[in-house]
């Protein structure tokens, strides 16, 4: 697969280990940004997203949401299709 997936994370974040799991598993290669205790990469999450939580998630530059909306994707059949 041939997708750009970023996703922002924090330390000790369950949500984030499994999406990131669930990234794995798909042997889906992303870009991980870490945000603890690093405002200026909050802030350029939260622009970019809308999301102030973590995980965030942004295939090929399309914010997708958290753990929940990926797993919700996977649920749907839609996920592959994105990361086509």
């Amino acid at each position: 697969m041939t997708s750009q997936v970023t996703i922002y994370s924090s330390n000790l974040c369950g949500f984030c280990y499994r999406a990131k799991r669930l990234l794995d598993s798909k042997q889906v290669a992303y870009h991980e940004i870490n945000v603890d205790g690093d405002r200026e990469r909050r802030r350029e999450m939260m622009s970019l997203t809308g999301g102030h939580t973590v995980p965030q998630i942004v295939i090929n530059g399309q914010p997708v949401g958290g753990c929940d909306e990926l797993y919700a994707l996977e649920r749907g059949s839609q996920l592959d299709a994105l990361l086509a």
